[in-house]
């Protein structure tokens, strides 16, 4: 009976990325700048949210702004391509407005490396683009520990490609945030059914 006990307490603690809220945060506009040795945004709102809020947030009416910083560049280089290091810092915040927080909503940084990359040019003009790509990890406004990915688009449209600064396109982040309430019910149902097979082997 000690093994039903045991898997009913691994239960509590079970996937928490299989009872997860995906939350898709979009921001536009603002300026992506090489500086100190790594890529940060400034400027960019907060055009749209998924998953938190009441979703009616736009890029006239934003619902907050998104900021960051990457790790430092370990190789290539930002023309051509480059990655850069985990750390650095990245700051959703909210100003209160379609349900959200009226502050930081999400605080943390590169949880892994985070690539540049050189994506192609588009028409004759040229309009040259640069995608930005990294798994990234923090706190939740309520605390908790997420994590997800960004991934950020820029677009310069000199024909020298980018030269250390390009207003950005468009964005999104995407975070995993844990459900307590279902979790919690899954875990007390389990534990529940293992004292009654319990009762029922005494019996």
């Amino acid at each position: 009976m000690k093994r039903i006990f045991f898997i009913a307490l691994v239960a509590l603690a079970l996937p928490i990325a299989a009872f997860a809220n995906d939350v898709d945060f979009g921001n536009d506009g603002g300026t992506i700048g090489f500086g100190n040795n790594a890529l940060s945004l400034t400027g960019s709102v907060l055009g749209s949210v998924s998953g938190l809020g009441n979703g009616m947030c736009s890029v006239a009416q934003p619902c907050g702004s998104v900021a960051f910083t990457t790790g430092s560049l370990i190789s290539g280089d930002v023309l051509n391509g480059a990655i850069f290091g985990p750390g650095g810092t990245i700051t959703i915040m909210g100003n209160g407005k379609d349900g959200l927080p009226n502050g930081i909503i999400f605080q943390g940084s590169f949880s892994g490396d985070t690539s540049w990359t050189h994506t192609g040019t588009i028409g004759q003009s040229p309009v040259i683009t640069y995608d930005l790509f990294g798994n990234i990890s923090g706190k939740w406004f309520n605390g908790t520990t997420v994590s997800g990915s960004m991934t950020q688009l820029t677009v310069n449209t000199g024909p020298n490609g980018f030269q250390g600064s390009a207003g950005l396109a468009s964005g999104d982040i995407f975070i995993a945030t844990p459900e307590p309430g279902t979790l919690g019910l899954l875990g007390t149902g389990l534990v529940a059914l293992a004292g009654i097979v319990r009762k029922r082997y005494r019996g």
